[in-house]
């Protein structure tokens, strides 16, 4: 009798459940669906991308739902009562056939799933039909900033250098990820991409922008106390923009060369006169980043914090003390804040006549009182 009992209550609670699950199901993937979880779209992979969330949160929220008014049936039917503490439960065999059924459902949808995410890893891995219609960019990852190198668009064949990233609206670009010390990851979260920049070998993606702008270019892979900070800017750009950036970047290239080769018989102080220094510590020179990202300095309007404000830390320094400070930041670090942060390859990145015309600009601001 109690086990007659029992089946006809589960009978009658199996209705319930269903409905409860369905209700559940279907106010589960309403809201998943309505959810903004990601940024603008903003290039041809991240449609397929955000469509296979949005599969996955169709699949995903019914299996979760099931699985929970299962176990809550389960401890609120089968629940121990007052004086069965000493009790062992009934000897249950199971069913052979539930056993093979919840085995194999899980087994199709997860293939179904796996072959659904491998089309679209295919799709927005393909290459262009024409491999001479994709532009390639050379992304370069050190603690803690990111530098782009473009092959060829240079004066003479030379690679163009920058510390922003500049691509064309509606080109694929295949970028050659490097990174010179540690891990790091690069990704554009609108763009939905992301790959490991490993030391020692380099990995590559394909996107293709769609949508004018500028994109935050973040690292997505803990690489030390600077982390938070590696930081950049992905500006997509029309083919007639695009081409004029790659135009004045090979004349800003020619100017100090033209300006070094005209003041070299005048004993060579007319180069670093040639450069502004106050733009190149705003806004850095296309390679190096700017120093006012992270520093306050008076004179350059700027009012970064996350390093030593200039004017008052260098205020008792000398010019070799600032030059030292430039090109091995790591040697003394300021009171208060924490070492790993500065690039440490300002040596490479920034010419001997901007590391002068810097050295003597920081020198008179810090000393102007």
């Amino acid at each position: 009798m109690g086990e007659h009992r029992n089946r006809a209550t589960a009978k009658r609670d199996v209705p319930v459940m269903v409905a409860i699950g369905l209700i559940a199901s279907l106010a589960g993937i309403a809201l998943g669906l309505a959810i903004d979880w990601f940024p603008e779209q903003a290039s041809k992979q991240a449609e397929p991308i955000d469509t296979l969330w949005d599969v996955l949160i169709i699949v995903s929220v019914p299996i979760f739902v099931i699985v929970c008014c299962v176990v809550g049936y389960s401890v609120f039917r089968f629940r121990e009562q007052p004086g069965e503490e000493q009790l062992d439960g009934p000897s249950i065999h199971g069913s052979t056939k539930l056993e093979v059924i919840w085995t194999a459902i899980p087994a199709i949808i997860i293939a179904a799933l796996v072959v659904y995410a491998w089309g679209v890893l295919r799709d927005i891995e393909k290459a262009p039909a024409q491999a001479n219609t994709e532009m390639k960019v050379v992304v370069h990852g050190v603690q803690f900033a990111w530098t782009f190198e473009y092959p060829g668009l240079g004066t003479g064949g030379k690679p163009i250098k920058s510390d922003q990233l500049y691509v064309p609206q509606g080109t694929s670009v295949k970028f050659l990820v490097k990174s010179e010390d540690v891990l790091h990851d690069f990704w554009v979260p609108a763009w939905r991409m992301k790959i490991d920049a490993v030391p020692g070998i380099t990995t590559s993606y394909r996107v293709t922008p769609t949508k004018l702008g500028s994109y935050p270019v973040v690292c997505a892979e803990l690489c030390g106390l600077g982390h938070a900070f590696m930081r950049q800017t992905a500006h997509v750009l029309t083919d007639i923009g695009f081409t004029n950036w790659v135009s004045r970047k090979n004349m800003a290239a020619k100017a100090p060369a033209a300006a070094a080769g005209g003041d070299a018989g005048a004993g060579g102080g007319g180069a670093t006169a040639a450069i502004d220094a106050k733009k190149l510590f705003a806004e850095g020179n296309g390679t190096a980043t700017a120093c006012g990202a992270c520093h306050t300095l008076a004179a350059a309007g700027t009012t970064g914090s996350t390093g030593p404000d200039l004017t008052k830390a260098l205020a008792t320094a000398t010019k070799d003390d600032i030059r030292e400070d430039i090109v091995d930041p790591q040697k003394e670090i300021a009171k208060g804040f924490a070492g790993g942060i500065m690039p440490p390859n300002y040596g490479d990145t920034l010419s001997a006549a901007e590391i002068s015309a810097l050295v003597d600009y920081i020198y008179d601001d810090a000393h102007a009182g």
